[in-house]
């Protein structure tokens, strides 16, 4: 109860670890010109770049080559399976392996072949079994007799993919609500940047580490004011996110050239060179490195600045370095979880590898200082330095923008990167000086 009988109810301070996304507290006039004064230029220059490296869609081949994933496929499903003799059908099977092999009948159901059938042997030591009415993909070879120019190349999943991802939708949607709708419109504008920009300008001849670059900016500009709104607070994120991936590009660039890494250490990666000789292949492994710490640097520093200004908010007269402090203490914990996450990511893509090292007994030495696993560690730990330097600086820039400000009941005009400043209402003065 006031001195003039006004009751007032105390107001819940917020709490420093949400990631929690309400209105920010915008900056001021004179901060957004000097985040804009850096942001802008750089959107600039992004915007430059993905219009001169722009490819226009792949690049035109004049035929399939018939190698690896580049086969014509079509449709097709299995419609009888039955259990046979391996030497009946010439299938000769391994020492200690039992059982009878099983004979697919596949009948073609796409393509100028719909209609025409084959039979597939399937020996007993094989992981993939077929099922009557189950959906497949084969693969066409013009150029093998006719017996043989159709074989089962893999499994129809569009049902279970999609329903997956409808499943996916529906959770992020229902739990984020707006912000989940928002976040799949990002997701949306990620791959359409990869698979209409990155890749055709790869296989165009670009630079893999320029146009992972530009791309990895376009997503990162448009995912973290979509997802997160035009505010003060997304652009200190921004900047923090720049600064890292800046960082793990330069890291990168130099461990991979001074552990001579080549890149080409997987069939896919060989076929893309013997497809298309002019691409980068050292530079497509720095391009993969980037991208795939651009991710995990967007939660990495959108929390920590949404710390930082939560804890303004909680604590108004505290200055940037008691902020600092108290943020850093939040990225700790972050740093812990976040590299372990991506160090485990890692280790469970290699898994088969570490098991084929594992099995031929091979020494630690031996295992990480080849170049099939060294890849791995240098992409672990590149990404993981960035995320760990994305912390200090993110939770730096943003106790420095959130003190700056001398007034922090200022208001934000619609569209301004880092909100505007209006002037405090001559009553909201008389106000503060009672």
């Amino acid at each position: 109860m006031t001195a003039h009988g006004e009751r007032h109810e105390a107001t819940p301070h917020p709490t420093p670890h949400a990631h929690a996304h309400g209105p920010a507290t915008p900056v001021s006039a004179h901060l957004r010109r000097v985040i804009a004064a850096v942001l802008i230029p750089f959107a600039a220059v992004v915007g430059i770049g993905l219009i001169v490296l722009w490819p226009g869609g792949a690049p035109e081949q004049e035929g399939h080559t018939g190698v690896g994933f580049d086969q014509q496929r079509e449709r097709a499903e299995v419609t009888e399976v039955r259990e046979v003799a391996c030497e009946d059908v010439g299938v000769m099977v391994q020492q200690g392996v039992t059982g009878a092999c099983e004979q697919a009948t596949v009948e073609v159901t796409s393509g100028p072949h719909a209609g025409r059938t084959f039979t597939e042997i399937v020996p007993p030591d094989s992981t993939q079994r077929y099922d009557e009415g189950q959906g497949v993909i084969v693969a066409y070879a013009p150029d093998a007799p006719e017996e043989l120019q159709y074989s089962i190349a893999d499994v129809d999943r569009k049902a279970p993919m999609l329903l997956l991802a409808g499943v996916f939708a529906l959770a992020v949607v229902a739990v984020g609500r707006l912000r989940g709708l928002l976040a799949l419109a990002g997701l949306v504008v990620s791959f359409a940047v990869l698979t209409l920009f990155i890749l055709p300008a790869i296989l165009h001849g670009s630079n893999p580490l320029l146009v992972a670059v530009i791309g990895g900016s376009v997503i990162m500009l448009v995912t973290m004011y979509l997802c997160h709104g035009v505010n003060g607070r997304t652009s200190v994120a921004v900047l923090g996110t720049l600064v890292s991936l800046l960082l793990i590009g330069l890291l990168g660039s130099a461990f991979t050239s001074w552990a001579r890494l080549t890149g080409n250490t997987d069939d896919q990666t060989g076929l893309v060179h013997t497809l298309y000789p002019d691409i980068e292949i050292r530079g497509l492994l720095l391009a993969g490195i980037l991208i795939g710490s651009l991710g995990v640097l967007d939660d990495v520093t959108v929390t920590q600045t949404s710390a930082v200004w939560e804890l303004k908010l909680a604590e108004p007269g505290a200055g940037w370095r008691r902020l600092y402090q108290s943020g850093m203490r939040i990225g700790r914990d972050h740093i812990a979880s976040v590299v372990n996450t991506l160090v485990l990511a890692y280790a469970g893509a290699a898994l088969p590898l570490l098991l084929l090292f594992t099995i031929a007994q091979s020494s630690v030495g031996t295992v990480a200082y080849s170049e099939l696993v060294a890849e791995e560690i240098v992409r672990t730990l590149v990404g993981s330095i960035g995320l760990v330097a994305s912390v200090p600086v993110t939770t730096l820039l943003a106790a420095l923008v959130v003190s700056a400000d001398r007034d922090p009941h200022s208001l934000a005009a619609p569209g301004a990167p880092g909100g505007t400043a209006a002037p405090t209402s001559r009553r909201h003065r008389r106000t503060r000086r009672r």
